[in-house]
């Protein structure tokens, strides 16, 4: 009894002093506890970032070129693993991997996901037929129309009534202009949907353009029939005046001249049943050349001239490229090393005839002097001169 009462009458202030005594001596020991930073959690400006890479919250499939997690790579080896996966259950993992990227918009990592759904070459026709129909989807995206062409056809011959395969069978075809095969895959297709909207323009648009490449196919063999008689009424022209074309062995004679300015430019053959050539004049004496685009064979020499230097031009500065100063030559063969004078009276129909001219893809060349001049004179040492 005398315990007990002891034990009741410990007064307020004790227990106070008491309830102090235990909450310094349990800080005593929390303090004395050994300190150790927590460093597994998410940090709190990163955790966006961390739960992006968690297979379990990851809103996009990791790029080819991430590191992958510890974690991630455990999950790949567990699902791609050959040794504890049957062949349909990597094509089925893998084709799952595909539909994810497909739907992202990462249309090549779709393609490699389905192509390596497709090594694992299972057993089951269906599961295969779907890895090529949307790696078929992957290339059309793409573009590549052939080989999404490629996967639909490889398709249908596993399930030739899948809609979606030949569909787009049709739809590659008339990207490539494969007018006719575009309509048997549209056929094909109407025969079990022949209500499809989708189905029917194509098809109506593939008629249209098979009609139009048809057209443009008889117009390019008009225009490649009128532009061999026309060709060859040119150079049965040219044979009658027996103008001479230079010409390498085995090989026709070039009519496109080759130089800058005459771009475009070349013989023709006139309703009036004349020559007309691109011809180009050198000035040795200045270094200068000038190009004449169309010259009648049965304009002279003097009247193209004169018209040519009916003002001074501009390489003149003394004015002495005058019709009544000028001597005009062409060269013959180059292995002659000779130049023959060209009287200005003759036409350059006439000249072009000359047994001794060769006209070397397809213009005229002709060298222009001031008579009797210094320059001419010691031009012409360099040949042997002909008049």
């Amino acid at each position: 009894m005398d315990s007990k009462e002891s034990k009741s009458s410990m007064s307020e202030e004790e227990r106070l002093e008491l309830c102090k005594k235990l909450d310094k001596e349990l800080d005593e020991y929390i303090d004395g506890l050994e300190k150790k930073s927590y460093t597994e959690g998410w940090p709190e400006d990163r955790w966006e970032e961390e739960m992006e890479k968690h297979p379990f919250f990851m809103t996009q499939a990791p790029s080819s070129d991430d590191v992958n997690s510890p974690l991630v790579e455990g999950l790949q080896k567990l699902k791609y693993d050959a040794a504890e996966n049957t062949p349909e259950e990597l094509a089925a993992n893998y084709k799952e991997d595909g539909n994810f990227n497909f739907k992202y918009k990462n249309y090549r990592l779709a393609i490699l996901s389905y192509t390596e759904g497709l090594k694992a070459k299972c057993n089951d026709k269906e599961l295969q037929a779907q890895l090529l129909n949307n790696r078929s989807a992957s290339q059309f995206m793409l573009g590549n129309y052939r080989s999404s062409l490629s996967d639909a056809k490889a398709c249908l011959k596993l399930d030739e009534s899948h809609p979606k395969a030949r569909m787009r069978a049709a739809q590659c075809c008339w990207k490539m202009g494969m007018f006719d095969d575009c309509l048997v895959h549209c056929d094909e297709f109407l025969s079990r949907n022949p209500t499809d909207a989708k189905a029917l323009k194509i098809r109506a648009d593939a008629v249209l353009g098979k009609k139009r490449a048809e057209r443009d196919l008889r117009l390019e063999a008009r225009k490649f029939k009128s532009k061999t008689s026309e060709k060859e009424g040119l150079m049965k022209a040219i044979k009658e005046r027996g103008i001479k074309l230079h010409q390498n062995e085995d090989e026709e004679p070039n009519l496109e001249p080759l130089h800058p300015a005459a771009e475009g430019a070349k013989v023709t053959l006139g309703t009036d049943g004349r020559l007309s050539w691109p011809c180009l004049f050198m000035y040795p004496e200045h270094t200068v050349t000038e190009f004449v685009r169309q010259w009648h064979e049965d304009v002279t020499f003097h009247s193209q001239l004169g018209e040519m230097f009916a003002e001074r031009a501009e390489w003149d500065q003394e004015g002495k490229y005058k019709i009544e100063n000028l001597a005009c030559y062409f060269e013959g063969d180059q292995s002659s090393r000779e130049i023959h004078e060209i009287k200005l009276s003759s036409t350059l129909g006439k000249v072009l005839s000359d047994k001794r001219c060769t006209v070397v893809d397809g213009m005229p060349k002709f060298i222009v002097l001031v008579k009797d001049s210094r320059s001419e004179k010691n031009f012409i040492q360099q040949y042997n001169v002909s008049k």
